[in-house]
């Protein structure tokens, strides 16, 4: 696990966050805070707003209401050329690898590169190489994305995602459409990556196994709050415990153990399950 220090400053901070689609509230005056080198997981089910926020903190969705800084600085009063900036400070690792088809994995890699710095070819085609070395997949270099598997197309988007040397590494279901072995060497690599790196990571997912092997701290959301955010061993207490009578504990042991009976079933059965599905579709 990444070494989290309590009293670091934020590289992220969210307050009161509120993102409405057709006057519904997605996010509903969320709060969080990300700190150095910490690998920071934000959960819940489908169409619980967890895709939303990571879209609003990267700055390709402005919110209704509330403040989102990262590194000190407030994102929601920038301009396009200042957020640029800003982003050439973190990565994003998307839930399909999103590589340009019609580049080869190199290729992929060496475009922050070419698009970011002044490095000449020589030089971006040795970062290429060790950030690809980083990731396991030096021997991909010449290869196009239709010729490698699931798996190493997410090694490759993370190599991509690591080539400007970020401070902080935004993932996007990194678990999804993979096995459950190659899930692990995803998550692990993350996990290697965090350490030698230094970086903030904030993981979206809704893989369990996952989420309980990555994380420092966990932040369940449900209908666009939050519903609790502790330190992973607090959530392995309420998972590995018995029901406590407290509704909103239940509903996350029974969300994180996969359970059929509890709050969440309950809520459906009392005739939640439609405003479950609206809240979904509005959070896409």
């Amino acid at each position: 696990m990444a070494n989290v220090k309590d009293n670091s400053t934020p590289v992220i901070q969210v307050r009161d966050l509120v993102k409405r689609f057709d006057g519904r509230a997605v996010l509903d005056g969320v709060n969080l805070e990300v700190f150095p080198g910490e690998m920071l997981v934000i959960m819940g089910g489908s169409g619980c707003g967890k895709s939303t926020l990571l879209r609003n903190l990267i700055g390709s969705m402005v919110p209704e209401e509330g403040v989102v800084e990262i590194f000190g600085q407030n994102t929601l009063v920038m301009d396009e050329p200042e957020l640029d900036e800003i982003r050439k400070r973190f990565g994003i690792l998307f839930q399909s690898g999103a590589l340009f088809n019609s580049m080869t994995v190199g290729e992929n890699v060496a475009l922050p590169l070419k698009e970011h710095t002044d490095l000449d070819d020589e030089t971006i085609d040795i970062m290429v190489k060790i950030k690809l070395e980083q990731v396991g997949l030096r021997q991909a270099e010449d290869l196009m994305p239709s010729e490698i598997s699931g798996g190493m197309k997410k090694r490759a988007g993370l190599a991509r995602a690591v080539a400007l040397d970020p401070e902080i590494l935004f993932y996007d279901e990194p678990s999804a459409g993979l096995d459950p072995v190659t899930s692990a060497e995803i998550d692990y690599l993350m996990m290697d990556l965090a350490k030698k790196l230094g970086v903030a990571s904030v993981v979206v997912t809704h893989e369990m196994d996952s989420a309980f092997r990555i994380a420092d701290r966990m932040i369940m959301l449900d209908k666009g709050k939050v519903l609790m955010a502790a330190k992973r061993e607090e959530f392995e207490t309420i998972r590995d415990g018995k029901p406590t009578g407290d509704d909103t504990k239940d509903l996350i042991r029974q969300f994180l153990r996969g359970d059929s009976e509890g709050p969440i079933t309950r809520r459906r059965q009392a005739g939640g399950y439609e405003e479950d599905i609206l809240h979904a579709a509005g959070a896409r």
